[in-house]
C-alpha cells in the first residue's frame, strides 16, 4: 500500500519535471522566436540597404568593392559575387551552389524574392544562417548579394548566467525539497496520529483521542474522529450495560423456574404447596416471555432500516381494541379507562405497531395509578396531525427522573420489585415506535398526581 507522502512526493516530482520540461521548450521557442528570427530580419534589412547601391547592368568590381568594404565594421560577412559559383572563394567554407540555388531559390530571385538558408557547418560547429539578395536588371539576374552570420548557441548566448541559473535552481531545488519534506512531515504528523488511534480503536481501545492542532481540514477530521469515538465508546458502555441488565433480568426468574422445578421433582415441596409453587414459575416463565418479546420488539424497531408501511386506521376503534385488552388489569384496579376519539379521525398508521404504543401506555397507566381512578384517553385534530392524550392520576414521574425514563430498563423507583414493576423497556418501544411513525410524543407529569402523555401521529391526507 502506497503511502501518501509518498504519493505526495510523486506528485511534487511529477509539477517539476512538467516544469523544467515546459522551460526547456520555452527557452527553445525564444531562441527561435527572437534571436533566430532577428537576427534573420536584420540580415534581410542590411542585404536590402547595400542592394540600393547597385543601379543596373552589369555588377562592376566597384559595386562589389564597395559592398565587402561594409565587412570592416559589421558582425555579419557580406560578399557581392556575379555568379554564385565565385561564393566558393569569397567563405571560408565549401558551399554547393547547386543547393544553395536551385532551380526554385532562382525563380525566386528572379523575382526579386530574398532567399534564406540555415544549415549545420561543421568548421564553425554551430548553425549558419544566410540570406541571398538578388541583383536583377530586366528580368536577369545579374549578381547576388550573399550574406551569413554563424549563430550562438543557447548555452554561449549566455554561458555565464546559465551557469549562474543552473547553480541558483540547484540551491532552489534544495532549500523547496527540505521545506517540502518538513511541510509533508508537519501534514503527515496529525494523520499518523489518526491511524495508530484508529488502530487503537480498532483493536477494543474506545477511550483513544487525537490531539486537535489546527482548524484546517485535518483538524475538523480531527474533531470527527474524536467525536465518533466518544460516540462508539458511549455505545459500548450502553451495550455492556444493556447485556448486564438483559442477564440480571433473565437470572431472577431463571432462578425461581430452576429452584422450584428441581424442589418439586425432588419432592421438597409438599403437595399441598405444588400449586401455588407451580403458579410462581408460570408466573416467572411469563416474565421471561414477556422480557423476550419486548427485547425482539425494541430490536426490530431500532433496526429497521426501511420505513414502515402505513395504512389507513380508524383511532377510535384501535383504541377501544387495546383497552379491550387491559379490561382484566383495570377491573382488578377498579380503574375506569374513558375514551373521547372522534370516530371521524383516520390516522396513517401500521396497526399492529399502533396497538403497541397504546398498550405499553395505557399499561404503564394502569400499573402506576392509584385505585378507584380513571385514566381519560382524548384525542384532536391539529392540522394533518391528531393529538391523542393519555392521562391517569397516579403516582406520577419525578422531574429529574423525566429526561431518563425512554433508556431502557430505566426504573423511576429503583426500590420496586421486578414483579411489581414493569421491565422498563415499555417507553423504549414506545419511543422508537412513534418515530417509525413519524410522529413526535412527550410526556408531562407531576410527581404523586399523575402523567399526562401527548402523542402526534400523522392522518391520512384528503384528496
Amino acid at each position: 500500500m502506497k503511502k501518501l507522502s509518498s504519493r505526495i512526493w510523486a506528485m511534487i516530482l511529477i509539477f517539476l519535471t512538467l516544469t523544467v520540461l515546459f522551460m526547456y521548450i520555452l527557452t527553445h521557442f525564444l531562441y527561435e522566436r527572437l534571436y533566430v528570427k532577428d537576427a534573420e530580419q536584420s540580415m534581410i534589412e542590411v542585404g536590402e540597404k547595400l542592394a540600393t547601391i547597385y543601379e543596373g547592368g552589369k555588377v562592376t568590381e566597384d559595386l562589389i568593392a564597395q559592398i565587402d568594404n561594409y565587412n570592416n565594421y559589421s558582425d555579419v560577412s557580406v560578399f557581392a559575387v556575379k555568379n554564385p559559383r565565385e561564393l566558393s572563394a569569397c567563405v571560408p567554407f565549401d558551399i554547393d551552389y547547386k543547393t544553395l540555388i536551385g532551380a526554385e531559390e532562382r525563380q525566386k530571385l528572379l523575382q526579386e524574392q530574398t532567399v534564406t538558408k540555415m544549415g549545420y557547418e561543421e568548421r564553425f560547429d554551430r548553425q549558419i544562417i544566410s540570406v541571398i539578395i538578388p541583383l536583377t536588371d530586366q528580368n536577369r539576374l545579374e549578381g547576388i548579394i550573399y550574406i551569413y552570420f554563424p549563430l550562438a548557441k543557447i548555452s554561449e548566448l549566455a554561458s555565464k548566467e546559465v551557469t549562474f541559473l543552473l547553480g541558483s535552481a540547484a540551491v532552489f531545488l534544495i532549500i523547496v525539497g527540505f521545506g517540502i519534506y518538513k511541510g509533508i512531515g508537519h501534514i503527515m504528523k496529525p494523520l499518523n496520529a489518526l491511524q495508530n488511534a484508529a488502530e487503537k480503536m480498532a483493536e477494543g481501545n474506545y477511550e483513544m483521542r487525537v490531539q486537535v492542532t489546527s482548524k484546517d481540514e485535518i483538524g475538523q477530521l480531527s474533531k470527527t474522529f474524536n467525536k465518533m469515538a466518544t460516540a462508539i465508546q458511549q455505545n459500548d458502555e450502553k451495550q455492556k450495560s444493556f447485556l448486564a441488565t438483559v442477564s440480571h433480568e433473565l437470572r431472577t426468574p431463571i432462578s425461581y423456574v430452576k429452584g422450584y422445578g428441581e424442589a418439586i421433582q425432588e419432592g421438597v415441596i409438599p403437595e399441598q404447596e405444588q400449586h401455588e409453587t407451580i403458579s410462581l414459575i408460570v408466573r416467572e416463565a411469563n416474565r421471561m416471555e414477556k422480557l423476550t418479546n419486548e427485547l425482539l420488539q425494541l430490536s426490530r424497531a431500532t433496526n429497521l432500516s426501511e420505513p414502515i408501511a402505513l395504512f389507513p386506521l380508524p383511532l377510535a376503534e384501535t383504541i377501544r381494541e387495546v383497552v379491550l385488552l387491559t379490561e382484566q388489569q383495570a377491573l382488578k384496579k377498579d380503574i375506569k379507562v374513558n375514551i373521547d376519539v372522534s370516530e371521524d379521525i383516520i390516522v396513517n398508521a401500521d396497526e399492529e405497531k399502533l396497538k403497541q404504543i397504546f398498550i405499553n401506555l395505557i399499561e404503564n397507566a394502569l400499573r402506576y395509578s392509584n385505585e378507584k381512578t380513571s385514566i381519560e384517553i382524548t384525542a384532536e385534530t391539529n392540522g394533518r396531525f391528531v393529538n391523542i392524550e393519555i392521562e391517569d392520576h397516579g403516582i406520577g414521574i419525578p422531574a429529574e427522573d423525566l429526561p431518563h425514563v425512554t433508556e431502557r430498563f430505566y426504573r423511576v423507583n429503583k426500590a420496586r420489585s421486578r414483579s411489581d414493576g414493569g421491565s422498563g423497556l415499555g417507553l423504549s418501544i414506545v419511543d422508537q415506535l412513534v418515530k417509525l411513525h413519524e410522529g413526535t410524543w412527550q410526556i408531562d407529569s407531576e410527581f404523586g398526581k399523575g402523567t399526562t402523555i401527548t402523542i402526534q401521529i400523522p392522518m391520512v391526507e384528503e384528496f
